[in-house]
């Protein structure tokens, strides 16, 4: 099919997104909305955005022209029979979209495709009372539409092979990457995106360090563009909870979904987020308030009180072993060697996936000397480190005057500090808990055949910014590495929802790319 006309259903800031790309791209674009004016008003504000980025030189004065030319608004439904497509982007209502499919039906000729922008009901469901069932699809798109470049194109149970092609053609003329997706809760991004914010609150739930804190070990440490909360104060708590109950429940609450009371407590005391000036932080105009933590006021202290002898380093990989003894000795500082520490020694530990107190028994060495630091990301990022229990605050004091400045001191005045955030004990440290959440997640969205590895990784690393796609970070970190982590706090805590993704245990075990997909017979 040759596509020259499209009509959108819904002109308010998805439906008039889907319009701009269209009509750059040179299509048609037919624009109704149910509520008198909102076309029209949706039409001028796209303009003035347009004439905003001629100014800066995105376009040309001509350019401009041709693609105001491509917008129609209408004033009836009936308008917009001459499309080959339509794209409905009204409410999230499931009742509501089934009416206004059985109303296009009655408008467009049996060949035209209905599309619709759902995020989170069923294709199927929405499909499930057209006379032509097998030409709808999902077409999902992500805000704000221009930027991000990806699309999940949904096929329900009975949709035509044909009317996916041709919205996966479609969404590459339009500039975007089109990635085909089950018709299940989620689809990819939506799912994938779970294991972020779910265990970011589960860690704060636990009292393991503040929100401010899991923040910047996300973002400075894992490589994340915003940290959890910073995000969930973004989207708005009633955008955010209402997903996470919703996938959770749709998936009979399988516990990798599985939300947190505390962001349904925030919904009721209507701590919204940014939208309305509190959320997790504090918002004046739009802006973040930000206030020094307990952590930065005692930092000064810890490091001047510091005396350091000698280290005993103890690590579950050998490369993270040479790292740290590499950088200490950088330092100047004394390595024990010794089977045993030294009394007077700092124990530092490099484990995965155990909090300190298991790793120094495994180890077989004093708790009360132990300091135990997240190797995931090495040691040219923001640090964490997890004291025990009882470490006493002399070892405590020495590991964050190691590791709380730059790698190397005469870098100081060129490169910023790198430093280090203390938490408190942990069933696996803050990243590596939510980085192997969200690659097992990632890993299981393949088994499930919801899409190919490939178009996982691109769906969520476009969809939402991610440093890598699931599936590539599990590469680049090391499968083994993920499933040792997932391994460990599955076995110390129980928790069904970290379990390790056959897909990946297979893969890790094989050592071969997570990539690698199953024969079919």
């Amino acid at each position: 099919m040759t596509v020259n006309t499209i009509a959108i259903i819904g002109t308010g800031i998805m439906g008039m997104g889907i319009a701009q790309i269209a009509a750059q791209a040179g299509i048609q674009v037919l624009l109704y909305d149910a509520k008198s004016g909102a076309a029209e008003q949706g039409r001028q504000s796209l303009q003035s955005t347009l004439e905003k980025l001629t100014a800066k030189g995105k376009f040309t004065d001509e350019q401009l022209q041709d693609i105001l030319s491509n917008l129609t608004v209408l004033q009836e439904l009936s308008q917009i029979a001459t499309a080959e497509i339509v794209v409905e982007a009204i409410i999230e209502n499931l009742d509501i979209k089934k009416q206004l499919f059985a109303q296009l039906e009655g408008v467009v000729t049996t060949d035209t495709i209905l599309a619709t922008n759902t995020s989170s009901l069923s294709v199927t469901a929405i499909a499930a009372d057209c006379d032509h069932q097998e030409r709808v699809a999902g077409f999902h798109f992500f805000n704000p539409v221009p930027l991000m470049k990806i699309v999940e194109v949904i096929p329900g149970l009975s949709t035509q092979q044909s009317v996916i092609n041709v919205l996966s053609d479609l969404a590459k003329r339009m500039g975007h990457l089109g990635v085909v997706a089950k018709d299940t809760p989620g689809f990819i991004v939506n799912h994938g995106g779970r294991a972020y914010g779910t265990e970011a609150l589960k860690i704060l739930g636990e009292e393991v360090t503040t929100f401010e804190n899991i923040d910047q070990i996300l973002r400075e440490g894992a490589g994340f563009r915003m940290g959890p909360f910073e995000l969930l104060d973004l989207t708005g708590i009633d955008v955010s909870h209402p997903v996470m109950e919703s996938i959770y429940n749709q998936f009979y609450h399988e516990a990798r979904y599985r939300p947190h009371p505390l962001t349904r407590q925030m919904l009721v005391g209507k701590k919204l987020g940014r939208k309305v000036g509190a959320g997790f932080y504090h918002y004046e105009n739009g802006q973040k308030l930000s206030a020094a933590t307990a952590q930065d006021q005692s930092s000064e202290a810890l490091i001047s009180d510091a005396v350091v002898t000698s280290v005993w380093v103890g690590a579950d990989l050998i490369e993270d072993k040479n790292q740290l003894v590499d950088y200490l000795k950088s330092q100047g500082v004394a390595i024990d060697d010794n089977d045993k520490p030294n009394p007077d020694s700092l124990v530092l530990l490099a484990p995965y996936g155990e909090d300190t107190t298991n790793a120094a028994i495994r180890y077989q060495v004093n708790p009360k000397q132990a300091v135990a630091i997240d190797m995931l990301t090495g040691l040219a990022k923001h640090r964490t480190l997890m004291p025990s229990l009882v470490t006493q605050e002399t070892f405590i004091a020495q590991a964050y005057a190691l590791f709380g400045k730059s790698l190397d001191d005469s870098e100081a005045t060129t490169q910023p500090m790198v430093g280090a955030t203390l938490i408190s004990e942990s069933i696996g440290f803050v990243a590596q808990r939510v980085v192997a959440m969200v690659i097992n997640l990632g890993c299981d969205i393949a088994m499930q055949g919801i899409a190919s590895p490939e178009d996982i990784d691109n769906a969520v690393k476009l969809g939402l910014g991610y440093p890598y796609g699931p599936i590539s970070w599990g590469d680049h970190l090391g499968a083994s590495r993920i499933l040792l982590i997932l391994e460990r706090i599955y076995g110390l805590t129980g928790d069904p929802r970290y379990r390790p993704s056959p897909w990946l245990q297979r893969r890790a075990k094989l050592d071969v790319s997570l990539f690698t997909q199953q024969n079919t017979y």
